[in-house]
């Protein structure tokens, strides 16, 4: 099979090593992809949100399956244009990825499908938002309405925090001048990611992430800081309530409104008391969600992926080894405001990667030789083990053997479970 996979990320990087072990693969191609990707795979540079350009690179190098990574292609409609040109494709046409790119329909979807989530409400005015928080008190969740890279989302704590990120959002800080405000979830928060053909759903898998920047959850939201896998808050129990209760109710209904979901649904969820509610949708895998995953589920991603593009969910369930997996992000410091990028990285190539330990790319480049630092999240140390324990060590022996004294990453990925 010849394979492209769309981005730039560690997300890219752990799919491309999970595909490459499957020996269905016969060729790989990553766009536009980093310095790590480019040690395993070819590298095309293809603006990836353009879908006349993807579908028609697609079609020219006779590509047998395309993967999307990022959420910004599938808000785009790369994943039609691909259908429509008759190319497999793992991921959502942009009228189903509203799932992620508005939390104003995803509320409405759960409302439709009686979906249990927070109490809500949406605004597009900032006078009106700024009344209802005032109203409320805190604490409060503001969410801007759009895609947001995974920092449009504020835990306000204090009235006066709920009030800023209003403020911030009606700015145009987050694109959209649209947001929703949540009330503030108790519990433990669980990522559980599913593949859907458009008729069946499967779960492949479930993790637990570190959002804020700095150790003991403290900081500024972030992309992703860590994560690990499976999430033990996320039961057999627990994960059967999350699908009958929330996924399967949410593929109905977008079903019955023309729209089926055909590619990744990754459910943010709260949990109490064995009850599980839904935080928000995302249509892909998660990162650094995705690099534990692709530890642990290795070559038959390639056979998940397919059965997803193709319609075969409903012959193929995934095998899960009794391990435990871990990573590590190294970020650029100051991330995740204003960073330097340029600086050179070293001791990539110790330890050695293995099947059980590997340094995925993101944020990098190679210049002069060197890899450098390209991006605010650069790099993610990443481990299995027997044990949670064991994966943890031996993620952090990965990082701690990088040499790069303008990075930085937390010392307390896992803590939850440890």
């Amino acid at each position: 099979m010849n394979i492209l996979i769309l981005g730039a990320g560690a997300r890219e990087h752990a799919l491309a090593w999970a595909v490459l072990q499957n020996p269905k693969c016969d060729r790989l191609v990553v766009a536009p992809g980093n310095a790590g990707i480019a040690r395993i795979a070819e590298l095309a540079d293809l603006p990836i949100e353009d879908a006349d350009a993807v579908a028609g690179f697609a079609a020219e190098t006779a590509m047998d399956l395309v993967i999307i990574g990022p959420e910004a292609p599938l808000a785009a409609g790369v994943a039609d244009a691909l259908r429509a040109a008759g190319i497999a494709v793992v991921g959502p046409g942009a009228a189903a990825a509203r799932l992620e790119s508005s939390k104003a329909f995803t509320k409405s979807i759960c409302d439709a499908c009686g979906a249990p989530t927070a109490a809500y409400a949406h605004f597009t005015d900032a006078a009106a938002a700024a009344d209802y928080v005032r109203q409320r008190g805190a604490p409060l969740v503001i969410k801007a309405d759009g895609l947001a890279a995974g920092k449009g989302v504020t835990m306000a704590e204090t009235e006066a925090q709920a009030l800023e990120a209003v403020e911030a959002v009606f700015a145009g800080a987050f694109g959209s001048p649209e947001l929703v405000i949540e009330e503030w979830l108790m519990g433990e928060e669980a990522s559980l990611f599913v593949l859907c053909d458009g008729e069946t759903a499967v779960p492949i898998g479930t993790a637990q992430d570190h959002k804020r920047a700095f150790d003991g959850d403290k900081g500024p939201n972030t992309g992703g800081m860590g994560a690990y896998s499976p999430a033990p808050v996320m039961t057999d129990d627990v994960t059967a309530r999350a699908m009958d209760e929330i996924v399967h109710p949410t593929l109905a209904e977008m079903a019955r409104r023309g729209t089926p979901f055909q590619g990744i649904l990754y459910a943010g969820l709260m949990i109490e008391k064995g009850a599980p509610k839904l935080i928000e949708y995302n249509t892909r895998l998660g990162d650094p969600e995705a690099q534990v995953l692709m530890m642990r589920l290795g070559g038959q991603v390639l056979d998940l992926m397919q059965a997803c593009a193709m319609g075969g969910l409903a012959d193929i369930r995934p095998v899960f080894a009794e391990d435990h997996a871990l990573t590590v992000v190294l970020a650029a410091k100051g991330y995740p405001e204003a960073y330097e990028k340029g600086s050179v990285i070293g001791g990539l190539e110790a330890p050695p990667e293995t099947s059980s330990q590997i340094v995925f790319h993101a944020g990098t480049a190679r210049t002069g030789g060197a890899v450098t630092a390209a991006g605010g999240r650069v790099l993610s140390a990443t481990a299995r083990g027997a044990s949670l324990r064991e994966a943890r060590d031996r993620a952090y022996a990965l990082a701690e053997a990088i040499d790069w004294p303008e990075g930085f990453y937390r010392r307390d990925i896992g803590w939850r479970a440890l």
